[in-house]
């Protein structure tokens, strides 16, 4: 019942967007970068409760209420994807947060499991209350909530010195930072990423980071360009941090959700380097940045489920040594992901092109972002020490003796792992098509291409 309520209203928001229907300012937002934001967090949301049907069984995860709460939260998903209003943004985020709080410690049976849901919870509270202070902010020096109001009157009024606007949109940011995973506010992360049930987790790295991320460019497109020496300079050190931090730490992990985890902590940077560059450029750059990552990160996780064990057992490294002589198109299927999270040519597929247009679109910048597009280089090669190694482990490693092998997977879950894998190759293939959508879907703002080319270059 619930993917068949997911299908109908994906058929239902692919309708909408096909007509491009649009509406004029007002607290809910109807145009296509809502429909595109929709449509990838309706897909997650999908695959989630696929792989869910097989797997809660395994672990003793009662199926109605994981799969209720991921229709909740893919509603306040869809809410924030929607919503061009602070308190709409804050209504939003909450409803999505409180379902995935529950969703990360539903294996009662896992102290790992609970005791990452209490971090979340705890860490998240303290997120949303920087959040709404710094929407009270926001309101108390402008006067409005609505993203378009609040837009206009900061270039009208030049509110880049104003007190209130300033502390109100670096709250904002660590906000946004913590529902983006971003370093330094990513501590959460490894710890609920590996307790969570693996389909919870691959819910949380892309739909969760898809909606979060798709409010905070539309906020900051559409209501902060006229703050943009406040708030460039921040962004571009927290896209470098959690680059850095992301890649480095993990090149140390073993266990397989951490390295994930670590890994979406250096994708956040990435795609932060979109909102640092204010454009329309680099918001198409953004979306057709987060399918690439929403594939590969759906596609691993579902390999994870494939090769583990109950009680998420068998997600150390040394688990997948010797895979390609025991499961061979597993091991093939893993190396598209890790290539395409890597961003590596045609084996890699989308992945490759999301590295492509995010440099060209910090390079062809207002102000050329250099610095932070070789940045990006230097990490993505540092990336290719864990990415590659998992690749290593599975084909150039052997089998160790006595070593159990994965279980025959369930169709459904088969059938996640061939659909990312095979859109990720021809995606590859014919990136136009996606690209031409990006470029389509992209927020309107009148005001962002003139604030724009106004921002500095640390």
């Amino acid at each position: 019942a619930a993917l068949g309520l997911l299908a109908a209203t994906f058929l239902l928001t692919v309708g909408y967007a096909s007509r491009s229907l649009t509406s004029g300012p007002g607290v809910i937002a109807v145009d296509n970068f809502r429909w595109a934001a929709d449509l990838i967090l309706l897909i997650s949301a999908f695959g989630t409760i696929a792989l869910g049907l097989e797997y809660n069984p395994r672990e003793r995860i009662l199926p109605a209420e994981s799969h209720v709460l991921v229709l909740f939260a893919t509603a306040g998903m869809m809410m924030l994807a929607a919503a061009r209003d602070l308190m709409i943004v804050f209504l939003g985020v909450e409803l999505m947060s409180v379902a995935v709080y529950v969703l990360a410690g539903l294996n009662r049976r896992s102290n790992k499991s609970a005791e990452g849901a209490l971090k979340y919870f705890l860490l998240g509270a303290f997120a949303s209350a920087f959040l709404l202070y710094g929407i009270a902010l926001i309101y108390g020096a402008t006067g409005s909530t609505n993203l378009n109001v609040i837009g206009r009157t900061i270039v009208a009024g030049n509110y880049v010195a104003h007190p209130m606007a300033l502390v109100g949109t670096g709250l904002l940011l660590v906000g946004f930072g913590f529902k983006v995973a971003a370093a330094p506010f990513h501590m959460w992360a490894p710890d609920v990423y590996e307790g969570a049930p693996t389909p919870i987790t691959a819910f949380m790295a892309t739909a969760v980071k898809a909606a979060a991320f798709t409010t905070f460019v539309r906020v900051w497109l559409e209501a902060l360009p006229g703050m943009g020496e406040a708030w460039f300079a921040p962004v571009w050190w927290l896209a470098a941090v959690a680059m850095f931090v992301g890649n480095t730490v993990a090149l140390s992990q073993r266990n397989l959700k951490r390295l994930l985890a670590y890994s979406s902590i250096a994708h956040s940077g990435y795609l932060l380097m979109a909102v640092a560059t204010g454009t329309l450029a680099g918001s198409a750059a953004f979306l057709f940045y987060i399918v690439a990552y929403t594939l590969a990160s759906f596609g691993a996780f579902a390999i994870v489920i494939m090769v583990s064990k109950e009680g998420d057992a068998n997600c150390e490294l040394s688990d997948y040594e010797g895979l390609w002589h025991v499961r061979p198109w597993l091991a093939a299927a893993m190396s598209v992901f890790m290539l395409s999270l890597m961003g590596f040519p045609v084996i890699g597929g989308i992945g490759f092109f999301g590295n492509r247009y995010l440099l060209m679109a910090e390079i062809e910048a207002p102000r050329p972002l250099t610095t932070l597009a070789v940045f990006l280089v230097l990490t993505s090669v540092v990336s290719a020490g864990y990415y590659l190694n998992v690749v290593r482990v599975m084909f150039m490693k052997p089998r160790p003796e006595g070593a159990e092998l994965p279980s025959p997977a369930g169709p459904l879950t088969r059938g996640v792992v061939m659909a990312t894998a095979v859109l990720i190759l021809v995606l590859g293939l014919v990136p136009s098509r996606l690209i031409g959508w990006s470029r389509a879907a992209v927020p309107r703002a009148p005001v962002v291409e003139a604030a724009a080319a106004d921002l500095p270059q640390p």
